[in-house]
């Protein structure tokens, strides 16, 4: 049995392209494999705190020298972190704002990549000191763009920072597997619009049936 943590980023309750895209996804996974459990969190719509100095303080004090404040502190992140342990496949729904991730996505990111629990820190490693915990677990990122020619080559491929970010930290969550799936020109709407809506969905079948073939 595969395990499937689904995050949705967006802020929007309705209308969100991204949540409707991975909404499918779901549906079509769940109908080819039934038995399958899932984790959902709207994260857009019920974001984690942000860290703090305290929070900080908490996760780098031992588990057992912990005060009860500490421990309430610590306890959503410990949430989110089992989440993530439980999971084989993430699939993360998010739009890009000002080029970049939606802050609940980014807090989720900074409550969940913990030393000790997500990723262990070793000097004698030289250059490279940080290590995953988790492994092969697989990614599939769902992402929305306002403009066009984020991917590699494209005219905006520089000014792309959420997929990249997203990738680099996810490593530290045992994601070795990525596949992602964009709709663009969201600002021009239109046909091109309307095309690359219908492109992601139609990829939709052919990404599921690559994974299952390495999670089922």
């Amino acid at each position: 049995m595969t395990t499937i943590l689904n995050l949705d980023a967006s802020v929007r309750k309705e209308r969100s392209l991204t949540k409707a895209l991975s909404k499918e996804f779901v549906s079509q996974w769940r109908e080819k494999f039934p038995e399958d459990k899932f984790i959902y969190r709207d994260i857009g719509l019920n974001p984690p705190a942000f860290i703090s100095e305290d929070w900080i303080a908490a996760v780098s004090t031992p588990r057992e020298e912990r005060t009860d404040e500490q421990k309430l502190k610590v306890a959503p992140s410990d949430e989110l972190i089992s989440e993530v342990a439980k999971a084989d496949i993430l699939v993360v729904s998010t739009p890009m704002y000002n080029y970049g991730m939606p802050a609940p996505l980014k807090a989720w990111f900074d409550q969940v990549i913990r030393i000790d629990e997500t990723f262990t820190f070793d000097l004698d490693r030289g250059d490279f000191p940080l290590e995953p915990v988790y492994s092969g677990k697989t990614m599939v990122l769902l992402c929305s763009f306002g403009e066009f020619g984020f991917g590699e080559n494209g005219i905006r491929a520089t000014m792309n920072h959420l997929s990249p970010h997203i990738r680099t930290a996810s490593r530290y969550l045992g994601v070795s597997d990525h596949h992602e799936i964009n709709i663009e020109y969201q600002e021009f709407g239109g046909n091109t619009h309307e095309r690359s809506i219908k492109d992601a969905y139609a990829v939709l079948p052919k990404i599921i049936e690559e994974i299952s073939r390495k999670h089922n």
